[in-house]
């Protein structure tokens, strides 16, 4: 089973890369178990998605 460090590694590269199926089934099973660990994905997660818009934004202004 992952450790807290070894997870949230993989979530920061599950933004990067595909996971393998076993990393998926390992990630899974952790952060089913580790509120702290979930919701740091979700952070990732959102920031992404802020970063990709604010870079959208400041194309757009450029044009």
């Amino acid at each position: 089973m992952l450790n807290c460090k070894q997870a949230t590694q993989m979530l920061s590269e599950k933004l990067d890369r595909p996971l393998s199926t076993k990393e998926k089934l390992s990630l899974g099973i952790h952060t089913s178990m580790c509120l702290p660990c979930r919701q740091f994905g979700k952070q990732m997660q959102e920031l992404r998605f802020i970063s990709k818009r604010y870079t959208k934004g400041e194309n757009e202004n450029e044009k």
